[in-house]
């Protein structure tokens, strides 16, 4: 089908739309809904959070009796599926709606397919494809998890110009300033799952929470207009955390992946010990992204040291690198963004694309994905 300039107009609007939902929606995906009717929008809507209504509902509610007869742009296929709230597809057949426009096909097994197929079977046009790419990456994570069984894995890296994480006696704070210390919040916030290990925790005494005084005014929270707090994911495979460490400040919830409980403290209620098996003495790191994606884990910030983010980076585990450069060198001794193993030929280093480089601050923040 060959769309028009106004067709990609409205899609743009609703692709604007499902952004609004990025730190609140998870698992569910990021969606936004237009209708229109004789060239003008009647209804918008995206969705908030999961549980709460869909984009669509929101859409329809605000075009009313508009919504015959009208056309609904959706950055998403239309669920088919009774879960916490009643199919989609049904909603706009209901509502009279003549024809959809989707950006892309939902690949939840759930839905595949099925939501098109429900409107067609009922006399709805419908088209899809529009500003996929666009749409695609609104919920990297929830389609990774969808189309390959693990989440999206971001690396947060901050480093000097000379690619220096820390002094040699270990200290790192602060490298980078705090417009980009504020950026790290925003990615932090729209993330389904902080993880990091032992070490990080240990040495920062980090609290790995999503702090409201350093968001920005505009970013969203829950409809209780509270912030969604991801949850903590932290390897201590050597039981070395305690109750008593700041990271147990926010009491939201933590998941401590270890190969043996911790039987010695008590631990509060919101901190649940997971074991996982391990490899080559170490836990096995692909088989904590099988088990996040089994708790619906979708988008993975990961914070952590440079052993950790070394073996990430070794297995292929991490799908985006975020990297902050502060305007500085640190010099002989200081230690380095990744502990791996000592390569020999040019051909064994691994190949990024840039995608992004934005001055935040005083600093810079670049963005590169595997080629």
């Amino acid at each position: 089908m060959t769309f028009t300039q106004a067709d990609h107009d409205y899609m743009n609007m609703a692709i604007s739309l499902a952004k609004r939902g990025f730190n609140t929606t998870t698992p569910n995906p990021n969606v936004g809904c237009v209708i229109v009717k004789d060239d003008k929008v009647v209804g918008q809507g995206f969705h908030i959070q999961a549980g709460g209504p869909h984009a669509e509902v929101f859409a329809l509610r605000e075009a009313g009796a508009c919504a015959r007869g009208a056309t609904a742009y959706v950055t998403l296929e239309p669920c088919s599926h009774y879960g916490r709230t009643p199919p989609c597809a049904k909603g706009l057949i209901d509502a009279g709606i003549s024809k959809v426009i989707c950006a892309m096909v939902d690949p939840n097994p759930e839905v595949a397919g099925n939501g098109l197929k429900m409107l067609q079977e009922a006399g709805v046009e419908v088209a899809s494809g529009l500003l996929e790419q666009a749409a695609r990456s609104l919920n990297k994570g929830f389609l990774k998890r969808m189309e390959f069984g693990v989440p999206y894995v971001i690396a947060k890296l901050a480093a000097s110009l000379d690619g220096k994480t820390a002094l040699q006696n270990g200290k790192s704070k602060w490298i980078t300033g705090p417009q980009a210390r504020r950026d790290v919040q925003t990615y932090r916030a729209q993330s389904c799952a902080i993880l990091s290990g032992a070490d990080t925790v240990l040495t920062d005494d980090a609290r790995l929470n999503v702090r409201q005084e350093v968001l920005s005014a505009d970013s969203n929270t829950l409809e209780n207009n509270d912030i969604r707090q991801p949850i903590r994911v932290i390897i201590d495979t050597q039981n070395r955390l305690t109750p008593t460490l700041s990271l147990f400040e926010c009491h939201s919830d933590i998941i401590i992946l270890r190969s043996e409980l911790d039987k010695v403290h008590n631990w509060p209620h919101f901190v649940e010990q997971v074991c996982l098996p391990t490899a080559n003495s170490k836990l096995d790191l692909n088989a904590v992204m099988q088990f996040l994606a089994s708790r619906n884990i979708n988008l993975v910030w990961l914070e952590a040291g440079a052993t950790l983010c070394g073996v990430m980076h070794e297995q292929g585990l991490i799908d985006e690198y975020i990297v902050y450069l502060a305007p500085k060198i640190i010099g002989e001794g200081g230690k380095g963004l990744f502990q791996s193993h000592v390569l020999t030929e040019m051909g064994q280093i691994s190949e990024l694309q840039f995608t992004d480089c934005t001055q935040i601050g005083t600093d810079i923040r670049i963005s590169a994905i595997k080629k």
